[in-house]
């Protein structure tokens, strides 16, 4: 989802420095998201971009802070949506642009200002969340020290990692490696149940996340 990409582009976030650093970097994220067709970026869309981010980030924390879904949490958590969709002057538009995409919908005009139009189009993915009950999808990553956000959208609701940093992976090999030493130390893994395939993966043969 876009708007949790850009979350992941500040610092401290999903990396270590900047992910867009200057206007051509975020040219490149733009692209990479689709957002077209557009005008190039300028310097002053890279500052209201990056001012976006602690808006979008807001919504993730206010989901974690309410239990996922609680009726309570919807009307604020709505009212943020709505402000973010109102600032974005978000105006449904029917487009063919080309591209193989055939007539589909903006949520802005064509020529809208770039930072409406990545407002509006993140508002209103987080507004389908709600609108569906699906704000338990918004999460942060599980893997310690990172602090990346991201949407859920597996069928059993199993992510637990981003994909900013390569974290699952990395979580995987350090579950790996805690094994081993501990086998090394003599303290190995119980057998399987008598009479039942250990199979790999956990149980039901399914890998974690």
């Amino acid at each position: 989802m876009l708007a949790a990409d850009l979350v992941n582009t500040a610092p401290g976030s999903g990396t270590a420095a900047e992910a867009l650093p200057d206007a051509g970097a975020l040219e490149v994220f733009l692209d990479a998201h689709h957002v077209v067709p557009r005008r190039a970026a300028w310097d002053e869309d890279l500052i209201a971009v990056r001012a976006l981010r602690p808006r979008l980030l807001a919504i993730w924390e206010a989901v974690a802070a309410g239990a996922p879904g609680a009726a309570a949490a919807m009307p604020p958590l709505a009212a943020v949506i709505n402000e973010l969709l109102d600032d974005a002057d978000a105006r449904p538009w029917l487009v063919d642009h080309g591209g193989g995409w055939g007539w589909h919908l903006h949520v802005t005009r064509p020529d809208a200002p770039l930072i409406h139009r990545i407002a509006a189009q993140a508002g209103f993915a987080l507004a389908d969340l709600v609108r569906l009950g699906e704000t338990g999808r918004l999460r942060r990553c599980a893997a310690p020290g990172c602090r990346a956000v991201l949407v859920d959208l597996s069928r059993n609701r199993s992510r637990l990692y981003c994909d900013t940093g390569n974290c699952g992976n990395r979580q995987h090999v350090a579950a790996y490696r805690a094994r081993q030493l501990a086998s090394a130390g003599g303290t190995a893994e119980p057998p399987p149940a008598q009479g039942r395939r250990r199979q790999p993966g956990g149980p039901g043969g399914r890998s974690p996340g």
